[in-house]
């Protein structure tokens, strides 16, 4: 009891004469405070910036993990890109090459003739190189039966070469134009438009296609 009446009875006046407990007491007492407030402006905004830090360093690691993953995958991924590249190459080669396009597209105008398509415009235009082949488009309007337009991509389909015709901008519709006789009739239909044929590109076609500016 004796320290808390020293403290009710102290001189605030004369702290020299204060009680060695007391001023032990008070001594502690502010180097608390000192350190309270020390953490409160400093260390506690210096832990909340290690909390960042933390969650930064997280994140940062299973970065790290996923391209390390990646890497470490990588030379199976490029062998894979290379098989893949191998396959559509070899997939490639089936379609006609340079030399055998002139024949193609004669091959398909015989065929529609052969399934008894009236050709009225049949208009090659200039190719469209890409990296592994070449697009060539075809202006044409036909005039035939249904049968004889099935007749016609079943003819193509036979072909040779492998043939694709992609259809652009092309339309089917009834013909109003008069009958073709015995073979034609009120069935008639007009196939117009643009379609577009594949061609094979070589390596050294490639490698000089790719050398000119502005083809891609």
């Amino acid at each position: 009891m004796s320290f808390f009446s020293d403290l009710s009875n102290l001189d605030r006046n004369n702290i020299g004469a204060w009680p060695v407990a007391i001023k032990t007491f008070f001594a502690v007492l502010l180097f608390v405070l000192i350190l309270f407030l020390g953490w409160y402006f400093k260390i506690s905004n210096q832990q909340e910036e290690l909390d960042r830090y933390v969650i930064q360093e997280d994140g940062l690691r299973k970065d790290f993990i996923k391209k390390q993953s990646r890497v470490v995958n990588l030379e199976a991924l490029e062998q894979q890109l290379k098989d893949i590249e191998a396959i559509l190459r070899q997939m490639l080669r089936q379609l006609p090459g340079k030399t055998e396009m002139p024949k193609l597209l004669e091959d398909i105008s015989q065929t529609a003739l052969a399934s008894g398509i009236e050709t009225e415009l049949f208009e090659p235009g200039a190719e469209t190189p890409k990296e592994f082949y070449a697009e060539k488009p075809i202006k044409l309007r036909m005039i035939g039966t249904y049968h004889q337009f099935g007749n016609f991509i079943s003819g193509v389909a036979t072909l040779p070469r492998v043939v694709i015709l992609t259809m652009h901008d092309v339309a089917l519709k009834p013909s109003t134009t008069p009958t073709r006789g015995k073979a034609g009739g009120s069935g008639d239909l007009v196939l117009e438009g643009t379609v577009k044929t594949y061609r094979y590109v070589e390596e050294d076609e490639a490698a000089d296609a790719a050398a000119k500016p502005g083809v891609k």
